[in-house]
Order: structure tokens, then C-alpha cells, then sequence
């Protein structure tokens, strides 16, 4: 099989992973995927099943020896180009999707080499392609959702586990940081495009937090690290941005200069209906001095003054963040369950059925 059909056969195999930007066969992804994946790493990837595989269930199609075949997968894991991690005593693989996946790990190390300059331009200009063919295409159920801040949730308020940002350090014994991976793209791409936030606090947990410290890619935290690291972000105004489940494995402290996924939002007619935490801001008048303070703070630009100088609130928008209470010297805002706030589904798969069910209705 000559190179260019591997590569053929690579977009067929990123459309069946899915994700934000899975595989078109324009221009723009063999750009892309001959920058990202050598000739024989492209055709293990596609030789790759569904989910977490052993080494022995690919080696017929690769037509490797188990020795050769574990070599390039491990370095395959070093790129970013595939996952690994030690499952009950075996070694298993997976082939993950462009993004989220393949195109954060590009980044997430944060170096700044010619390559990587490379990298960035031609995932930056497959994604604009896709989006071109694409559009915006309105949310009918929510992909990713919004972790509010702790200390923001009205006291009597109906709080779950999943709803408690700090509930994910508790649980985990593996926690892991590295750079946001969407503030290393733009700085890669113009290394002026700097919003001065925090840039090392993309956060994964369990099997993902052991493969980022293993390959390098971030470093290991404690959970007291965790926890201080959560608290300087939400004190830098950056939102706790997940996948809309319940058992999360990351959180990404996501500006609004730079972030995927608050820019998709935006581009909503809803953007709370977008990304949401399911919760809204309730405001005490006797308290609010009107300082214009949750204003300027709010991403969404939710929050306005009206010609009383009285808070308005535009709950379309409104991602239930929490910021505009946490910035509050007067706590005259805090956060309180919306009536009509989804569940978010219990894991991927769940997920992927809403979605699929409500683009269907």
C-alpha cells in the first residue's frame, strides 16, 4: 500500500473516533497528518480497534513482531498519537480521537520548537477548513459543561457530587497538570497572543493523569497542589470546564480569549444553553453596591447594569460559573440550582446516546 492511501484510510479511521474535528478528507488534514503521523504510524493507527486494546490483537494487521510493534507504539504514546496505560497488570493502547485527544497533547507540554510552530499551523488551518465546510452548528444537548466554584453554591441549594469542583481532587489519587493546551496553540501561532493567565493548569485524573506524568507531557500533583492550583485559577478568572458527565477524567481552567470550547459557545445563540454548570446567579439588592465588578468579570458578558444601575441577569448566556460571585466583595451573588438543570449523563457513552438522540429529534 502506497503513502498516500494510509493516509486515505487515516481520515476514514479519525471519522470513526469522532470528536469536535474528526477526519475530511480535504487538503488540509493530509497537511496535517503527515506532519503529525510518519507512514507507518499512520497505518498502526488505523490498524487500531475501538477502545483499549492488548498489543497481540493488532499485530497480524501491522505485521510486526510484539518487540518492533510495542517500540513504535511507545513512541507513538511520546507524540501524543496514542494512549497507554498499565491495566490490572497488562500494558493496553488506545487510538484516540483528533480532539479531544490527539491535537492537545501537541501542546500540552508546552514547548515552543520549530515543529511544534509547524504543528500548530496545520492544525490551525485544518480546523478553520473544517469549520468552513462544517459551520456552527447549534447545540441541541451539551457536550461539555461548567464546574462552578465551591465556595459560590447557596447553602441549601441542590448540590451533587459532580456539581463540587473539589470532590474530583478527593477521589482521585492520580492527578496530573500540564500546560492549556488552547493558550500554548495561540502563543505557537503568534507568540504575542499571550492573555498572562496561569498556563500550567490543565488537569486530568486517574489513568489519564498516570500517561501525562509518565510521558512527560505534564507533572504529577498532590492533592493539596490540586487544590491550590484550582484556587489560583478561579482567582485569575479562568472557568472549570469538563466533558458533560459525571465521572470526569480532566478539567481545563478555560479563558475566554483563547478557550475551544467557550469560543464555540459564543458563537451559540444560547451560549448557557452551550455550556452550563446548571446553576444561576441569585442577587441579595440590599447588598449590591452596583460597582460594576461581576460586569466586567463575567465571560458571557451575562451581566449588565441597567439604566437604574440595578444588576440584570441574561440566564441565555449565562454559564453558571460562579465568577461574578466569587469576585463579589460584598457576596451579594451567589449560585443556586437552576429548576430546570439536566443531569449530566453518568459516562461518555451515555453522552453520546443524548447527543445522538436530541440532534434526531
Amino acid at each position: 500500500m502506497d503513502n498516500m492511501e494510509v493516509y486515505k484510510q487515516l481520515v476514514e479511521t479519525m471519522k470513526k473516533r469522532g470528536g469536535t474535528y474528526p477526519g475530511m478528507d480535504i487538503p488540509e488534514f493530509y497537511s496535517m497528518a503527515k506532519e503529525l503521523f510518519t507512514p507507518e504510524e499512520a497505518a498502526i493507527s488505523n490498524a487500531m480497534p475501538k477502545g483499549l486494546f492488548a498489543i497481540d490483537m493488532i499485530m497480524p494487521e501491522a505485521g510486526k513482531s510484539e518487540e518492533e510493534l510495542a517500540k513504535i507504539l511507545d513512541e507513538m504514546a511520546d507524540k501524543g498519537l496514542c494512549f497507554t496505560a498499565e491495566v490490572e497488570g497488562r500494558r493496553l493502547y488506545g487510538g484516540p480521537p483528533f480532539v479531544p485527544g490527539i491535537m492537545e497533547q501537541q501542546f500540552m507540554r508546552g514547548t515552543a520548537t520549530d515543529k511544534d510552530k509547524r504543528i500548530a499551523r496545520v492544525i490551525y488551518e485544518y480546523k478553520k477548513a473544517v469549520d468552513a465546510v462544517v459551520g456552527h452548528r447549534e447545540e441541541t444537548f451539551p457536550s461539555g459543561r461548567v464546574i462552578p466554584i465551591d465556595e459560590t453554591l447557596e447553602p441549601g441549594s441542590r448540590v451533587n457530587t459532580y456539581d463540587e469542583v473539589m470532590s474530583y481532587i478527593d477521589k482521585n489519587e492520580h492527578i496530573s497538570a500540564a500546560t492549556c493546551y488552547c493558550r500554548q496553540e495561540a502563543k505557537l501561532l503568534d507568540e504575542n497572543d499571550d492573555c498572562h493567565k496561569p498556563d500550567e493548569v490543565c488537569m486530568q485524573f486517574g489513568l489519564s493523569a498516570q500517561f501525562v506524568a509518565d510521558r512527560g507531557i505534564g507533572k504529577s500533583l498532590t492533592k493539596d497542589e490540586a487544590k491550590a492550583m484550582l484556587k489560583e485559577c478561579e482567582e485569575a478568572g479562568l472557568i472549570h470546564c469538563t466533558v458533560n458527565v459525571q465521572d470526569v477524567t480532566f478539567i481545563c481552567n478555560c479563558c475566554d480569549c483563547h478557550c475551544m470550547v467557550i469560543e464555540m459557545a459564543l458563537k451559540d445563540s444560547m451560549p448557557g444553553r452551550y455550556l452550563s454548570s446548571g446553576f444561576k446567579p441569585v442577587l441579595s439588592p440590599d447588598q449590591c453596591t452596583s460597582c460594576g465588578t461581576c460586569v466586567d468579570i463575567c465571560p458571557p458578558k451575562a451581566l449588565s447594569l441597567n439604566s437604574e444601575d440595578v444588576l440584570d441577569v441574561d440566564y441565555d448566556k449565562c454559564f453558571g460559573c460562579g465568577l461574578c460571585a466569587s469576585s463579589c466583595d460584598e457576596t451579594a451573588i451567589s449560585m443556586d440550582k437552576k429548576e430546570d438543570a439536566i443531569e449530566p449523563p453518568a459516562n461518555m457513552h451515555a453522552l453520546k446516546q443524548a447527543v445522538h438522540a436530541s440532534r434526531n429529534k
